[in-house]
């Protein structure tokens, strides 16, 4: 995967802007959970780039939590961790947490 870095304020802003275009997958991370570090795993070894056109961003909870608090607060989704956020025309068209976190889980989540 080709992981683009969240890791300032205004990056919202930009997600917002290139989701009118293309649907922005978010990935929250917590470095130090197991669970999450499983989740990231599976997520990467399921996808499948040639079959969706979809940027995607990795947020590390710990250095930026900020960020994340931002994140719920501007997409109004409830915090989790490890959390996945689809964002398409700037709003949150889905969220999923923990096992729910997987390649078919976002392709579902973009119909």
């Amino acid at each position: 995967m080709n992981w683009i870095d969240l890791k300032e304020e205004n990056q919202i802003a930009e997600i917002d802007k290139i989701s009118a275009q293309t649907p922005v997958l978010i990935f929250k991370h917590s470095t130090r959970c197991s669970i999450s570090s499983s989740a990231l795993s599976r997520l990467e070894r399921q996808w499948k780039s040639e079959l969706i056109d979809i940027k995607t961003y990795y947020l590390d909870l710990l250095n930026f939590r900020s960020i994340s608090n931002l994140l719920a607060q501007h997409y109004n989704i409830e915090h989790q961790s490890p959390q996945i956020i689809l964002v398409k025309n700037g709003k949150s068209i889905h969220s999923a947490s923990h096992q729910a976190i997987g390649f078919e889980e976002v392709m579902n989540g973009l119909k």
